[in-house]
């Protein structure tokens, strides 16, 4: 070439200098990917081995190489949560995730019956110590092979023998055609001769519908005047009404000695209405707002709630609390035993920190909360929260509200187990909306 100039790189000649995707080479850039991985991915168990969700350390680059062995994690993980029917690390939150898989175990696979010790060996925190692609294999084929045949049941139907004098007949379709264009009837031989059909214009269809709309008003009109009882304006209509016993009542039957409820002389207490009744602690009230299966309650203590029917009532104990339970679920009510004055006025601050009645979960090492939200209605702020630990009779769900009325705060709580979480919605949801103080 002319002037001894340098030839100019091709395409080809670019590409093959150019440096492939390598992994960060530094431990600020490989913290950087591990941030925007957790932004990017989220919570999922299966997408967080604890060899990628592990933080980046000084010596990040000896840390366990992410492979196959990572493949097999999310393998494990996707079989507890089929299996199971949830993933075996909470998923509330991203951080706590990653978090918590590299310092704690998995839940235990208790319903995965001959699955189990797969399960368990692929969810490993050690990359090391998880099984290979081929123990794997081997596994999963002696399951197979001593699985036992499904058995048939009660539900299935067997086939009826084919008849063949019942199947269809195949008909020419241009002879049918061709008598139809003659005039002629269009019946095939083993068939009935069915009645012709009279056409009927909508308009008589109209005149008919119109018919029978005026003799059904006529006919409720009819009743109404010679069967429905007539108002008697002479007055002698109050002079009918009698008791049982023959007795005239001049009041009206809202205020009776026997709908009021006061007392008689051949009665020592009056009688309660239709709906109440009296508990020890407290007394039921009529059921206005309340649904079925709930008894609106007013408490000894100075407060109104709807409880659930057949719930017995604990009286107040040593911390303030009135609890009422049946089985595993309980529902807690603390009528203003806290003051804003030594604990705040923010109902959120005193529920995270300070309330009593959350002191299990602030202690205990696994924990969550969710739903945490600040309400103000009617002049009343209030904060709820949903929160789960694991207590002395297994795993708990509790809703928690903490209302501050008149420099008091108020606590109404119902827990339950983890597995009954709508039963404990439902019961709170009663407890909060018709919680009344009544000092």
């Amino acid at each position: 070439r002319e002037g001894g100039s340098r030839p100019t790189a091709g395409w080809d000649d670019l590409a093959g200098r150019t440096p492939g995707q390598r992994n960060p080479a530094t431990a600020l850039a490989a913290e950087r990917a591990r941030q925007t991985r957790m932004a990017v991915v989220g919570p999922v168990t299966e997408r967080w081995a604890p060899e990628q969700a592990g933080p980046v350390h000084e010596n990040w680059q000896l840390a366990a190489p992410i492979g196959p062995a990572t493949d097999l994690w999310a393998l494990g993980a996707l079989l507890f949560r089929a299996v199971q029917g949830h993933a075996p690390y909470p998923e509330e939150s991203t951080a706590e995730l990653v978090q918590i898989v590299c310092a704690e175990p998995p839940a235990f696979a208790e319903e995965c019956g001959p699955l189990r010790p797969v399960v368990e060996s692929l969810l490993r925190q050690d990359p090391t110590e998880r099984i290979d692609f081929e123990e794997l294999s081997g596994w999963l084929r002696s399951l197979v092979r001593s699985a036992p045949e499904p058995e048939a049941g009660l539900h299935v139907i067997s086939a009826p023998p084919v008849e063949t004098g019942r199947l269809p007949i195949v008909r020419r379709r241009g002879e049918l055609v061709r008598r139809r264009r003659a005039g002629l009837p269009a019946h095939h031989g083993r068939h009935k001769r069915g009645r012709a059909e009279t056409d009927r214009s909508p308009r008589s269809l109209g005149r008919t519908l119109l018919l029978l709309i005026l003799l059904a008003m006529a006919g409720a009109v009819a009743y109404a005047m010679f069967f429905m009882p007539k108002s008697d304006t002479s007055g002698a209509g109050t002079a009918d009404r009698t008791g049982a016993a023959g007795e005239a009542s001049q009041a009206p039957p809202a205020k009776s000695p026997d709908a009021g409820g006061e007392p008689r002389p051949d009665r020592s207490s009056p009688e309660p209405a239709p709906g109440t009744s009296r508990t020890a602690g407290g007394s039921t009230e009529p059921q206005s707002n309340v649904a079925d299966g709930f008894t609106l309650r007013k408490d000894a203590e100075g407060f109104r709630v709807a409880v659930a029917e057949g719930w017995n009532r604990t009286p107040r104990n040593g911390s303030g609390q009135v609890v009422y339970g049946k089985g595993d679920f309980e529902l807690i009510v603390v009528p203003g035993r806290d003051r804003a004055s030594e604990f705040g006025d923010d109902p959120m601050t005193y529920q995270r920190d300070s309330e009593p009645e959350l002191a299990s979960y602030r202690a205990s090492s696994w924990a969550t909360s969710s739903g945490l939200k600040t309400i103000e209605v009617g002049g009343r702020t209030m904060a709820e929260g949903q929160f789960t630990w694991t207590g002395a009779g297994g795993e708990l769900y509790v809703r928690n509200v903490a209302i501050l009325i008149d420099g008091r705060y108020h606590v109404v709580q119902v827990r339950g187990p983890e597995a009954e979480r709508d039963q404990v919605t439902r019961l709170f949801e009663q407890a909060s909306a018709t919680y009344q103080y009544t000092r």
